[in-house]
């Protein structure tokens, strides 16, 4: 598996990527632990369904470029505490630089969250067009 983009990216919140295929999907595993937990019931922050989301948008595009433009986001249900969340992108369009991403997000065999996000592939990193 070769990861080009995001190659910093601490797996402990944003997930392992399990499989890549270049420019067309990604899989990518995140164990939730109490470090995410917003209340004494276990609830996990959905912020880190939408990390690992969006990580996995960007390893199924994997270019060393390639940044976020927007996203659409659907939180289906909640994550507990020790859950495993597994995320499954894949590069619906191409359009020049455009890329738009779907990405589903399970708990075991149901599902959590849906998006929809829309990549870009710049000509050089993000800061060297400052």
């Amino acid at each position: 598996m070769d990861i080009k983009t995001h190659q910093r990216a601490n797996k402990s919140i944003l997930g392992t990527p399990l499989e890549i295929v270049d420019g067309k999907s990604a899989v990518v595993e995140l164990i939730t632990d109490d470090t995410m937990i917003v209340d004494g019931k276990g609830l996990v922050h959905g912020g880190f369904a939408y990390g690992l989301a969006d990580y996995a948008a960007m390893l199924a595009v994997n270019h060393p470029n390639v940044v976020l433009g927007k996203s659409e986001s659907r939180f289906i249900a909640p994550v507990r505490t020790g859950e495993k969340m597994r995320a499954n992108a894949t590069v619906e369009s191409v359009d020049g630089k455009k890329r738009g991403v779907s990405v589903q997000i399970f708990v075991s065999e149901n599902i959590i969250y849906k998006g929809k996000f829309t990549c870009y592939v710049l000509d050089e990193h993000v800061f060297d067009r400052i």
